[in-house]
């Protein structure tokens, strides 16, 4: 069904260009898969960090472990704050293997005397903190029922609850060395409505939370921002979706990829050196131009892709 004019247009547009420049495409760009970052130039240097949710759900790597990965391998020495015990070693195992300074903190980022141990033995081990990733999160389904009150509570309590209680916990130690980088992953659900009634306002808040502790603390040398990725391919993603709906997932952005762990990882790793010292109170969209577009373009772009598959 045509629905408008401009999409059919625009979407033949799409296909011409896709297929004339097809040859000239290299392999990572058209398949979307990043490599893990091999140069590194040790811009962490001297500097320390906490990791939450530094393991990853199943087999592979998450976005807590990359991050965790890269700026351990830029030179920082990091906390790795996880409530499973093998997959937080997982991870600490990947950074000494790689010549990294890493340590395991194991408990529940929603209890404030965990949070407050993370960060005690964080300074106790390192004598300093300097940056912090919020990273935990969770996407449980939830509907205007009743019975789905306590599920909206858990999924603010451990997406937006858990970051306040570090930063409650964290800036302090920060702001005894001059101050630091927080970083709060959100997410673009927090920026488009996808039909999550308590993930997608959560992870606007964690936005909204890096904006107020900038604001609050930025005079303090703190500054706080937030990553907000888009169709990114995880070990989770990569268990639950069909491969239609991956297909989908690339084809709606104007690149044509899906994103990579390792996107966000770099992403983290700018703002957490002192190169992005002017950047606060931020959400840097990581998404390949997804949500810079229109519904209209987006699913005549993904109609698009559809005809170049047949080809």
């Amino acid at each position: 069904m045509q629905v408008s004019h401009v999409p059919e247009h625009f979407m033949m547009l799409c296909y011409k260009a896709r297929n004339h420049w097809h040859g000239s495409a290299d392999l990572q760009t058209k398949e979307g898969a990043m490599p893990e970052p091999k140069t590194h130039n040790a811009t962490l240097t001297g500097k320390v960090a906490i990791i939450t949710g530094a393991g990853t759900q199943g087999e592979g790597t998450g976005i807590g472990r990359a991050v965790a990965i890269v700026l351990a391998t830029e030179g920082a020495r990091v906390c790795l704050v996880d409530r499973h015990a093998a997959s937080a070693e997982v991870t600490l195992t990947q950074i000494e293997q790689r010549g990294g300074s890493a340590f395991v903190a194991i408990g529940d980022v929603t209890q404030r005397e965990d949070c407050a141990r993370f960060v005690a033995e964080t300074e106790q081990r390192y004598g300093r903190l300097d940056i912090l990733v919020n990273n935990v999160g969770v996407a449980t389904p939830v509907l205007l029922d009743a019975r789905d009150e306590d599920a909206w509570a858990r999924v603010f309590d451990l997406n937006v609850g858990s970051a306040m209680l570090m930063c409650r916990y964290a800036v302090p130690v920060m702001i005894k060395n001059g101050g630091g980088s927080i970083i709060n992953i959100s997410s673009i659900a927090g920026i488009r409505a996808q039909g999550s009634l308590a993930y997608g306002p959560s992870k606007a808040a964690m936005a909204a939370l890096a904006r107020e502790i900038t604001v609050l603390y930025g005079r303090q040398g703190i500054r706080a921002n937030a990553i907000a990725p888009g169709h990114v391919l995880t070990p989770l993603a990569m268990s639950l979706l069909p491969e239609t709906m991956r297909v989908k997932r690339k084809n709606v952005g104007p690149l044509g990829i899906e994103g990579d762990v390792w996107d966000i990882a770099l992403a983290a790793r700018f703002l957490a050196s002192n190169e992005s010292r002017f950047i606060a109170g931020i959400e840097l969209v990581v998404d390949g131009g997804v949500t810079a577009i229109g519904a209209m373009t987006g699913n005549a772009l993904i109609e698009a892709g559809a005809q170049e598959e047949q080809v």
